[in-house]
């Protein structure tokens, strides 16, 4: 009678299911479908877009002067993700390895920056950063410069600001796979004789592939598109591809443009979920090998 009860549909869960699945629709499928059918249009410069269907914008993106922003903007997110990869993995460990009791506390220190606007947080360091800002100011005082530094509006400044933002992110799935790993299989492994070193690159780094390709995920794709942070800290020297979006849009109103380079990011998405799928079948097909 309980099965029953329990296995029939009630309305709550059909509403919910539907509530689900219309959000999905309407505010995730809709928009990439539209981004994806105006990246294949022709800019009009009063209707923004206009037939015949071509792939001119997508020609576009191997011009130099893109294809060099592109790659510019892929280079300072790839170096933020390796800092934050370098970084977020011993700390997620650390964190993993400290009393339960305080592993809580540990992480709400690690996002409570989030309860503050990412806008504010980044002006906030265009303060540090500039020529008469606290760390020009220290340095100064403690006579390690004689004149202030040029760090705001630079690659540096950038890569800092996308590293700080971005940091959690490559944190908590990373904390997320530590906590799962099984202490057993490394206590198996110094029984078999392995190092601490051969215990980390055979089972440790593998076991927590998943949580590293995740880590990127978070932190590679939206590290190309805030642009907000290139435009506050990096000034025009330092796009990232969300610049080039952002300015189709709103500035050379070039929608179709704008629309694939989106698409791209989209793309770039999918090849780093099919990634994180790969890895996490590869490693659910270990865990079975092992306990068959």
């Amino acid at each position: 009678m309980a099965r029953n009860h329990l296995g029939s549909k009630s309305p709550f869960r059909t509403a919910t299911l539907w509530l689900i699945w219309g959000w999905l629709l309407i505010f995730a499928l809709l928009p990439n479908i539209l981004v994806i059918a105006v990246s294949f249009l022709t800019r009009d410069s009063s209707a923004f877009i206009s037939l015949p269907v071509n792939i001119d914008s997508y020609v576009r993106m191997v011009d130099p002067l893109y294809f060099e922003v592109f790659v510019h903007s892929l280079w300072m997110a790839g170096i933020t993700t390796v800092i934050c990869l370098l970084l977020g993995y011993p700390f997620a460990w650390l964190v993993s390895k400290v009393k339960v009791r305080w592993q809580p506390l540990l992480m709400l220190l690690l996002i409570l920056p989030f309860w503050t606007n990412s806008l504010v947080r980044t002006y906030a360091l265009k303060l540090l950063f500039a020529n008469n800002g606290l760390i020009n100011k220290a340095l100064l005082a403690i006579g390690a410069i004689d004149a202030p530094i040029d760090i705001l509006y630079t690659q540096g400044a950038v890569i800092a600001g996308l590293t700080y933002l971005l940091f959690p992110f490559m944190v908590l799935p990373l904390y997320a796979v530590f906590t799962d790993l099984r202490n057993d299989m490394l206590l198996a492994s110094q029984d078999l004789g392995a190092s601490k070193t051969q215990t980390f690159w055979h089972v440790v780094l593998p076991l927590t592939t998943p949580g590293i390709i995740s880590g990127v995920l978070l932190v590679l794709l939206p590290a190309m598109g805030m642009f907000y942070v290139a435009d506050i800290l990096g000034g025009s020297r330092n796009l990232l591809v969300g610049n080039i979006i952002k300015n189709q849009f709103l500035d050379a109103r070039d929608w179709p443009f704008g629309a694939a380079a989106s698409v791209l990011l989209t793309v770039a998405m999918a090849v780093l979920l099919l990634a994180y799928r790969a890895s996490s079948r590869r490693i659910g097909k270990t865990d079975f090998n092992e306990v068959a």
